[in-house]
């Protein structure tokens, strides 16, 4: 039996929108790097993108836990000597909460053109409007005792053990 390689015409990308509001960023950003990577579905193979688009609304109002909000620290460096700036969750969260998702996020998908095509796919915004409304078809929520609810365009309520 051969091993099953997806091709492109296989691959079905769907519309996911995550609510980021009072979640916990590590955790909820595991599950945002699963979904463009596509491990959730069944013809996932590692060296293609089969993942799906990711829209995260209120990323302003995402947690971290214990003091990671005053101690966690984002560098980057100009290219100078003596370039190198740093800025607490805090304050980042405060200026660009959606580059506080963004990095999270970029640091668990491949550091590769393949991992570049994936963060293409996900759409990160401060507030609770988003210009996709027409792209979604599921909308994610947390159900109860592990299932994944996911509701249809039509309405329809599926569950999932997850």
């Amino acid at each position: 039996m051969k091993t099953y390689s997806p091709k492109a015409k296989d691959i079905k990308r769907e519309w996911w929108v995550i609510d980021a509001k009072d979640k916990t960023l590590g955790r909820m950003v595991t599950q945002v790097a699963s979904l463009l990577r596509g491990k959730h579905k069944p013809i996932y193979a590692p060296h293609i993108d089969t993942g799906d688009y990711v829209v995260i609304i209120n990323a302003a109002k995402v947690k971290v836990t214990g003091k990671k909000a005053e101690q966690k620290l984002y560098y980057r460096h100009s290219g100078y000597p003596g370039g190198l700036k740093s800025q607490s969750f805090e304050e980042l969260l405060s200026k660009d909460p959606v580059r506080v998702i963004e990095l999270a996020v970029k640091g668990m998908l491949p550091h590769n053109s393949l991992g570049r095509a994936m963060f293409k796919k996900l759409k990160v915004y401060p507030g609770n409007e988003h210009p996709h409304q027409a792209q979604i078809s599921t909308r994610r929520r947390e159900g109860s005792a592990g299932m994944r609810t996911t509701e249809t365009e039509e309405g329809e309520t599926l569950q999932k053990e997850g």
